[in-house]
This record gives structure tokens, C-alpha cells and sequence, in this order.
């Protein structure tokens, strides 16, 4: 399983909190990128709920990942 930020991208609007399937019904309906749907059959959890994209991508780039000072500019 391997995520990129394009592929958790299509997750954005998902509806948290969600299940595997409740997940894997979503990207399918949503028209999302295969590899999505593939990396969410991987989960190990079947009856695991699922808060945001952060519990399964625990690495996961959040928008303070990208803040920068701009103070110092």
C-alpha cells in the first residue's frame, strides 16, 4: 500500500468518519484513481471506523507541514 497526496487528495470529501467499505463505496463512486481503491482493500481493519485520511496515511502532510514564516521574507 502506498499513498501520494494526489491519491489521498480524492479522500478530501469523503464522509468522515467512515468504514473500509463505506471508504471503498465512496472512491468507487466518486470516480477515484484505482490505486485508491486497491490501497483501501488492503486495510487490515474490516469493522474499524476510520476519523479522517490521518488514521490511515499516518504520515499524512497537514496544512502546517506547508506554513512557512513569512516574517522572515
Amino acid at each position: 500500500m502506498y499513498w501520494t497526496l494526489e491519491l489521498a487528495s480524492s479522500l478530501d470529501d469523503a464522509p468522515w468518519p467512515a468504514t473500509k467499505e463505506e471508504l471503498i463505496d465512496y472512491a468507487n463512486r466518486s470516480g477515484a484513481p484505482e490505486e485508491v481503491i486497491e490501497n483501501l482493500q488492503e486495510l487490515e481493519e474490516e469493522n474499524e471506523v476510520y476519523e479522517s485520511i490521518e488514521d490511515i496515511w499516518p504520515d499524512y502532510p497537514t496544512k502546517e507541514d506547508f506554513f512557512w514564516n513569512e516574517e522572515e521574507y
